[in-house]
């Protein structure tokens, strides 16, 4: 698929994932769990568990996180924060908690319905220090050199060309800003099914890159002291699998030593 294919993809998906959730109780597992949301794919696998975290508001948790960038951000009183496909706001609430009064948070996405739920719940909550804009992480509408940290939750590996999108991470930081990113990598290949899979792409799977490679194109763009601070393993379902490969594509798979991971990795700005 072309660029600005994918790109649709995404923004019709979690459109309809940020409507749905609307009409959703807040304490439900997610409104992935409805295959009227989400189809083929429970966009909620990778997700993790916010609930005790300071500035934690359930109605701007979709479940479509795969890890807690926050806790390893080492986000300060007074810090401008940047928090990239920033949904229905659910990472900036909870950076608003660690930056305090005297920080900034700003949210970034592409999806209006998204932008228009996260705006909702700031009102609700009343924050004057926390903003969503609409823009392109490839291309962001925001200045250099501006955010102490950038932040993001499962959103990278749906956007097309990660090296430009690490290339602007790094332009809007300042020097000796960090970023601290969870994501979807690989070991080993997907299956075609899989790759070719609209669903498995908005699903963050079918988007996702060699570990290798990932942490590789964050070097080339310029970041140093990257560490990978939590990793852990992602199982899809046979259920979700088979609807995307045959019986023997389905075992080929499971046996051919492929691992798709969640990531939380971190980097400095230091030049």
């Amino acid at each position: 698929m072309m660029k600005k294919d994918l790109k649709l993809i995404v923004q019709q998906k979690y459109g309809e994932i940020a409507k749905q959730s609307v009409l959703m109780n807040s304490q439900s597992s997610c409104c992935c769990g409805t295959s009227a949301c989400c189809g083929e794919v429970d966009y909620s696998l990778f997700s993790e568990d916010y609930s005790g975290r300071e500035g934690y508001n359930p109605e701007a948790d979709l479940g479509l996180g795969c890890g807690l960038p926050t806790e390893f951000a080492e986000i300060r009183k007074g810090d401008s924060v940047l928090d990239l496909g920033s949904g229905a706001g659910n990472d900036c609430f909870v950076a608003r908690a660690l930056t305090g009064e005297t920080g900034k948070i700003t949210g970034l996405d592409f999806t209006d319905a998204m932008l228009e739920k996260a705006r909702l719940n700031n009102e609700k909550m009343g924050f004057t220090n926390v903003e969503f804009v609409k823009g392109d992480i490839e291309n962001m509408p925001l200045p250099d050199s501006t955010f102490d940290v950038v932040i993001s939750n499962c959103v990278l590996n749906l956007v097309p060309d990660k090296q430009k999108a690490f290339s602007q991470i790094f332009r809007v930081l300042k020097h000796g800003g960090h970023f601290c990113i969870s994501d979807v990598v690989l070991t080993g290949a997907l299956p075609t099914g899989l790759q070719e899979a609209a669903e498995m792409y908005a699903g963050c799977v079918a988007g996702a890159i060699q570990k290798t490679n990932y942490i590789q194109i964050i070097g080339q763009s310029g970041f140093s002291d990257i560490q990978i601070r939590k990793e852990k393993q992602i199982v899809i379902p046979d259920e979700i699998l088979a609807n995307f490969l045959s019986t023997a594509e389905l075992n080929n798979f499971k046996t051919s030593g492929t691992g798709i991971f969640s990531i939380t990795v971190t980097g400095i700005k230091h030049s």
